[in-house]
C-alpha cells in the first residue's frame, strides 16, 4: 500500500506496527460519540497471527465498538487501527469489502437465512465472494464436516438446534478462508453443552492457523481456554494476560 502524507502520530504508529510480526494493531484508539459518551479511551494492543484472544468486560465496556473498529464500521475519534500493515480507516470505500473478506464474523444471534438450508447458507457466502461453482461444491462439504454437521446439510435453520445453527454460522464464516474470525458473544444463546461444542470448534479452527478474537461474558469459557485475555472497563484496557482467567 502506498503511504501518503501522514500526520507524525500515524507514521509513528505504522513504524511501531512494523517492528514485529503482528496482524492487528490498535494504536491509541479513542472513540467519543456525539452525546460525549466515551466508548474507547486510548486503547493500544496488538494481535499476532494465529493467536486466540478473548476480550471480556461488562456491558458497555467497549467490546462491540472495538470489533466495529476492526471491521471499519466505526471510525476512531483519535488513533489508528492497522490490519496487515494497512490502516483500515484509510481504505477507500470501493476496497472495504475486500478487506472485510479477510475477517469472518460469528454473532450471538446466528444470522442465518431462514429460507436456505445449512448447505445453501454456507454456499451463499461463497457466491457473494465471487467463488466458482466447483469451489463451492468442494469447500462447503469440507467445512460442514469440520463443524460436524455433514448429516444436517439439507436442514433449514428452524430444523436445527441453537448449537447446530451456530455451527452453521461458524462454517459460513470460515468457508472463504479468512485470516481472522471474530466471534462476538457466540455462546450467549446456548446451553452449556452446545457452548462447549462451539468453543471446541473455535479451538480447532485456531489450531489450523486462523486467528480468533472472541468476545464473551462466559467465565467458564474463558477459564477453560487458558489463552490470552484482554479485560476492558469503561472503554479502557485494564488487564492483558497471556494465559488469563475471567477477572472483573
Amino acid at each position: 500500500m502506498q503511504v501518503l502524507d501522514e500526520e507524525p502520530s500515524c507514521r509513528e504508529g505504522r513504524e511501531r506496527y512494523n517492528r514485529k510480526v503482528v496482524m492487528i494493531y490498535f494504536d491509541r484508539v479513542s472513540k467519543v460519540y456525539a452525546d460525549n459518551s466515551i466508548a474507547l479511551e486510548d486503547v493500544s494492543f496488538s494481535v499476532e497471527p494465529g493467536e486466540f484472544i478473548s476480550i471480556v468486560g461488562h456491558s458497555g465496556a467497549g467490546k462491540t465498538t472495538l470489533v466495529k473498529m476492526l471491521l471499519a464500521e466505526e471510525k476512531p475519534t483519535d488513533g489508528s487501527v492497522f490490519f496487515e500493515s494497512i490502516n483500515v480507516h484509510e481504505v477507500p470505500l470501493s476496497r472495504i469489502n475486500h478487506l472485510r473478506r479477510k475477517i469472518g464474523t460469528v454473532f450471538q444471534d446466528f444470522r442465518l437465512l431462514p429460507q436456505k438450508t445449512a448447505y445453501e447458507n454456507i454456499a451463499f457466502a461463497m457466491e457473494a465472494a465471487g467463488r466458482h461453482e466447483e469451489e463451492i461444491h468442494s469447500d462447503v462439504p469440507h467445512v460442514l464436516d469440520l463443524v460436524d454437521l455433514t448429516d444436517k446439510a439439507n436442514n433449514f435453520p428452524d430444523e436445527l438446534s441453537g448449537g447446530e445453527q451456530q455451527r452453521v454460522a461458524i462454517a459460513r464464516a470460515i468457508v472463504n478462508q479468512p485470516d481472522v474470525i471474530i466471534a462476538d458473544e457466540p455462546t450467549g444463546n446456548l446451553d452449556p453443552v452446545n457452548t462447549f461444542e462451539v468453543v471446541q470448534i473455535l479451538k480447532k479452527i485456531n489450531d489450523l492457523g486462523t486467528t480468533i478474537i472472541l468476545t464473551t461474558h462466559n467465565k467458564g469459557v474463558i477459564d477453560s481456554l487458558k489463552k490470552r485475555v484482554i479485560t476492558m472497563d469503561r472503554g479502557r484496557i485494564v488487564r492483558d494476560d497471556r494465559e488469563g482467567k475471567y477477572i472483573l
